[in-house]
């Protein structure tokens, strides 16, 4: 041993720390790590025969579950299916016989004229339009409306609601009137396209869809009858490609309501407005509105939830609406587009404010057009029913085609210079803002009014254009009432020139307060509770 170290000692240094190194490994490395590999593998058989055993026992329980799963049907939710009846419900200008068959015909046998249109005959044009396309120019029909009133001079008509790009549509075209029973149609030939819109306002141009309500009498030997639909064709007996639902709404218990308002479509979809439209809806519910009719466009998750709230109660109705034609509808492009093209805008608007008219001629007595910023505020009387009351009696009971309010703002800056209204939550914009501009915008200018169901024929958003017999409307005197609008600045073509002379002059006007203030406050609080916003 003696011999071997000195062997060692004379070997040079590497390779003596080699033999070194190899020696520690020979016999101390080794065997620890035999050591660590006979404890691993010990720790996995056990863990296999753990794993064994309660397959075994998994096994045990599963094998009868297993072979009748096999031969089971996979548990898949199938409770969202087709309904036909839905479908077409969501489409609510056809005519209700598509409810029973695709195909329907009124009467079986020969026919002499056009046969009645086949669903997929249709020409659909954004969901909730039907087309017409003629030698001169092409239509887009949104709704048709029986008309019966009194003062109508050509009782009873057939009234089409739709757009064509034409001024002043020179091509003659004829209504197919479908009724029960009938072989064929009865055809009337279209006596008027009224335009619904004044020239000097623009897009007073060929090619540009233009408004219009389509008139048809229905002839003698049908007076006494509804026709179930109608379609417009240019001759008499060509094939049908529209077929639109007559619409005769009949009132609740036989006796027409008060009032409905009419809002036009909703563009909303990326603002949540969702807090001011409940203290909206709640506070013409205290004024003595009826019903608020709506139409949608777009809007966000919680102004439909909202809308979906009231609609339950009986307090709304929401209505889907696009654009016609080539027009844009994709979400957020329509909004571009409507921002970028006001008298475009301006045009379509008039298509739901007409169509809500229709809708309610025998329904209720008068129609509201509003904007959800806005109400008509009576000044003297607590709600809208004792104020046409009171309008009535100073026109010794001769009633008027329209009663209109003067405009005044309520805006945002005025508000502000006097801090925050006492006892009233801070997230009802109207109740806080009770700071207006002295003077009102001009007679005529942003007025909104009553319009009497039986009188008015056409209507724009601040006034009618045509009635039944002569617009006679009343101008509201401004000690009786006004439209109250709230807004964070006054129109543009105001803001140069009226609205520094608004902003500098502003006074309290705090009846609001006065009249609804616990009501709105309670009832605002409850509302909120129900949708869960609080």
């Amino acid at each position: 041993m003696e011999r071997k170290c000195r062997v060692l000692r004379h070997l040079p240094n590497k390779l003596r720390r080699f033999l070194l190194l190899l020696l520690c490994a020979t016999f101390v490395c080794i065997p620890i790590s035999i050591y660590v590999w006979d404890q691993a593998t010990e720790a996995a058989n056990e863990k296999f025969l753990y794993l064994t055993s309660l397959k075994t026992e998994y096994d045990h329980y599963t094998d009868q579950e297993s072979i009748r799963e096999v031969y089971a049907n996979p548990a898949i939710d199938s409770s969202v299916t087709e309904d036909k009846d839905k479908i077409l419900a969501a489409l609510p200008n056809l005519p209700l016989s598509y409810r029973k068959k695709l195909n329907p015909h009124v009467s079986p046998g020969h026919v002499k004229c056009a046969r009645y249109p086949s669903l997929f005959d249709i020409q659909f044009s954004n969901i909730y339009w039907q087309a017409l396309h003629t030698s001169n120019g092409t239509f887009y029909l949104y709704n048709s409306f029986y008309d019966n009133r009194t003062l109508s001079k050509d009782a009873p008509s057939i009234r089409i609601l739709g757009m064509a790009n034409r001024i002043r549509p020179t091509v003659e075209t004829n209504c197919q009137l479908w009724f029960d029973g009938e072989k064929g149609p009865i055809i009337s030939k279209v006596k008027e396209y009224k335009y619904i819109w004044i020239r000097g306002w623009g897009n007073y141009r060929q090619g540009v869809l233009q408004p219009y309500l389509i008139q048809c009498v229905v002839p003698p030997t049908h007076v006494k009858r509804v026709p179930e639909s109608v379609s417009l064709v240019e001759l008499p007996c060509d094939k049908p490609f529209n077929n639109l639902r007559v619409i005769k709404n009949e009132p609740t218990g036989g006796q027409k309501e008060d009032f409905a308002v009419c809002v036009k479509g909703l563009d909303f979809s990326y603002v949540d407005n969702s807090i001011m439209m409940v203290e909206w809806l709640e506070l013409l519910h205290l004024l003595g509105a009826n019903k608020v009719f709506l139409y949608e466009m777009g809007i966000h998750p919680n102004v439909s939830k909202v809308l979906k709230y009231y609609e339950s109660l009986g307090r709304v109705d929401i209505t889907k609406l696009t654009l016609p034609g080539e027009q844009p509808n994709a979400r957020g492009l329509l909004h571009m587009y409507l921002k970028a093209k006001m008298v475009h805008k301006r045009q379509n608007e008039v298509i739901p404010y007409n169509d809500c008219l229709y809708r309610n001629i025998y329904r209720y007595k008068y129609v509201v057009l509003l904007d959800t910023d806005e109400f008509i505020m009576p000044r003297k009387t607590p709600n809208w029913k004792s104020l046409i009351e009171q309008l009535l009696a100073v026109t010794e009971g001769q009633p008027r085609s329209s009663y209109c309010a003067r405009n005044v703002y309520f805006l945002d800056s005025m508000q502000d210079a006097h801090g925050k209204v006492p006892g009233v939550p801070p997230y009802l914009h109207m109740m806080q803002h009770v700071y207006r501009a002295a003077n009102y915008t001009r007679p005529g200018s942003y007025i909104k009014c009553f319009h009497n169901t039986e009188r008015v024929l056409t209507l724009h958003n601040h006034f009618p254009f045509s009635c039944l017999n002569n617009c006679y409307h009343l101008s509201i005197p401004e000690a009786d009432a006004h439209l109250q609008h709230y807004r964070k600045d006054c129109v543009g073509e105001l803001m140069k020139s009226s609205c520094p002379y608004f902003k500098a002059h502003t006074v309290l006007d705090d009846r609001i307060l006065k009249l609804y203030k616990e009501l709105m406050v309670n009832n605002t609080l409850h509302t909120f509770r129900r949708l869960g916003f609080l």
